[in-house]
């Protein structure tokens, strides 16, 4: 604020320079959503390797499809990722202690029981041991509540809590200790979620003979349908697709299921798309149908105009065919075909971080890792067929390996002459609009007037000016790559009466070259005469 001078003498004032550097937002962050082994659900899980994804939810699993695109996505370039974990009709594993009672009371008092973390059939694995080697032993009156609780899991993890309590006034309360600090188990609720704790420590049980988790109590339930994913106050709940409305930023959704009921995974592509594209300002990789096998087929029901086989046609959508084969771990590495999803998003990932968000994710760089053949082996002319629809296509290239050979949106169909036609342009256009609907947060309540719009232009033009240096638009000069205005012809006085101010940028985007033209032609020899 304005110094007030009162002494004679020298005043340090420092004035706002008015630049608010405005970040880049990330342009590869992938959502994936399905079954998994283990791991918390309905709760978005951040990862940025699959070693993570595998202690936080047990890696590869022959009953998740997610598990083997996480794992291609990381195979093929992928940093960060986030994990909704969704199960039908899962049950918690318990394990029940006996306590010191004597005589033995009546349930619940006669033992504590203990639930895994999370549900799923891993739990079962789960085992307990109980000492009273507590830090208080040795002296006249030791604490008769206090208990060490040793917790195994038959995959190698081991969980030690020393100097716990049955007493809820204890800073070591049970309860709290494990809900805070185990990834493998809690103490069991009631039906109207209160701790079931009874008034005696639990009775010593040896590390040589521990409690095992009563055989079948946790179960992995039933393959995914729809109903875990969209319905009825699900937005509100924040579960299955909206649980990623707890989640900051993602650019890419991915969900490699396949329905028993084909209709239920158009449906929920049908609903992901809307939702990537009003209220996410992400892309949605869909898979191709599980019958898609031949290009005939392909082609055929994407044009049938009578029955829906993708179940969207956003701008903020791509579709990818064919379908990959690989080598099943778990299966004795079998053969078998998986949905490409996970890989094209680790290709996405890959060339944002060599090239940037505008580069193409395909071409002969974007190579498929892990990928030994396609389902179907396309040749140019059914690449042709498919190409100029908006199906993005797969290739196999002598030398080169598997490649995306595609970059369209699903409103990349030439008859539409959209023009969100090329993935790269809606992306940088997605990138460019949420990164700065969050480095303009600042101007929320500022005087609408001359010196806010030129610090409006100073801070917009900079980062588009940034982004010119490093190739991402048209253009030999900042003039022809991009505008910024803000000003009275786009801010009217009745838009500054209404609190409005009015902000237009404007660039030129980059188009992939999807059509490379070599034209030949003879030269005729001159006669010397």
């Amino acid at each position: 604020m304005p110094i007030a001078p009162t002494y004679p003498g020298v005043y340090i004032e420092e004035i706002p320079s008015g630049v608010r550097t405005i970040t880049g937002v990330a342009t590869s962050i992938t959502a994936f959503i399905g079954r998994a082994w283990r791991g918390p659900v309905n709760d978005p899980i951040t990862i940025n390797s699959y070693g993570d994804y595998e202690r936080i939810f047990g890696g590869l699993w022959v009953e998740s499809s997610m598990s083997y695109a996480v794992r291609d996505f990381y195979l093929n370039g992928g940093s960060q990722a986030i994990i909704v974990r969704l199960h039908n009709g899962a049950t918690l594993a318990r394990l029940d202690l006996p306590t010191d009672v004597d005589p033995p009371a009546a349930p619940p008092n006669n033992l504590l029981r203990l639930v895994a973390a999370n549900e799923g059939e891993w739990g079962n694995n789960l085992q307990a041991a109980v000492d009273h080697e507590t830090k208080d032993r040795d002296e006249d009156f030791p604490d008769s509540n206090l208990f060490n609780l040793t917790i195994f899991d038959a995959n190698g993890a081991t969980e030690k809590f020393l100097n716990v309590s049955i007493d809820q006034t204890n800073s070591r309360y049970l309860p709290k200790v494990l809900e805070q600090n185990s990834a493998l188990v809690r103490v069991a609720k009631t039906p109207i979620g209160d701790w079931i704790v009874p008034n005696v420590r639990p009775t010593i049980v040896p590390v040589d003979t521990p409690i095992v988790a009563t055989a079948g109590s946790g179960t992995d339930g039933n393959s995914l349908v729809l109903a875990q994913f969209v319905g009825t106050g699900m937005r509100d709940a924040k579960t299955g697709l909206y649980a990623l409305e707890n989640v900051d930023l993602f650019n890419l959704l991915c969900l490699p299921i396949d329905f028993a009921d084909e209709n239920e995974k158009i449906s929920l592509v049908g609903e992901a798309a809307v939702y990537c594209e009003n209220d996410r300002r992400a892309m949605l990789l869909v898979d191709p149908p599980s019958a898609w096998t031949n290009k005939t087929t392909a082609k055929n029901q994407f044009l049938d105009t009578t029955t829906e086989y993708i179940g969207t046609r956003s701008k903020n959508a791509a579709l990818f065919f064919p379908r990959l084969r690989q080598p099943n771990p778990l299966r004795d590495n079998q053969i078998e075909t998986f949905a490409p999803c996970g890989a094209i998003a680790g290709i996405f990932a890959r060339t944002d971080a060599q090239r940037g968000v505008w580069k193409a994710p395909a071409g002969l760089e974007a190579t498929l890792n892990g990928v030994p053949a396609l389902s179907v082996n396309l040749t140019d002319p059914e690449n042709g067929e498919l190409n100029p629809l908006g199906v993005n296509c797969l290739r196999s290239f002598p030398g080169v390996g598997r490649v995306v050979w595609g970059s369209r949106t699903l409103q990349g169909a030439d008859r539409l002459a959209s023009e969100w036609k090329y993935i790269p342009v809606r992306r940088l256009t997605l990138f460019l609009e949420e990164s700065l609907y969050r480095g303009t947060q600042w101007v929320v309540f500022e005087p609408n007037d001359e010196p806010l719009w030129a610090q409006i232009r100073l801070n917009i033009g900079a980062f588009m000016n940034n982004l010119f240096r490093q190739g991402a638009f048209q253009g030999k000069s900042p003039r022809e790559a991009y505008f910024v205005k803000c000003d009275k012809e786009t801010t009217t006085q009745n838009d500054i009466d209404r609190g409005i101010v009015n902000i237009i940028v404007g660039f030129a985007p980059l188009k992939p070259a999807e059509f490379v033209i070599i034209k030949f032609q003879q030269i005729a020899g001159n006669i010397i005469t």
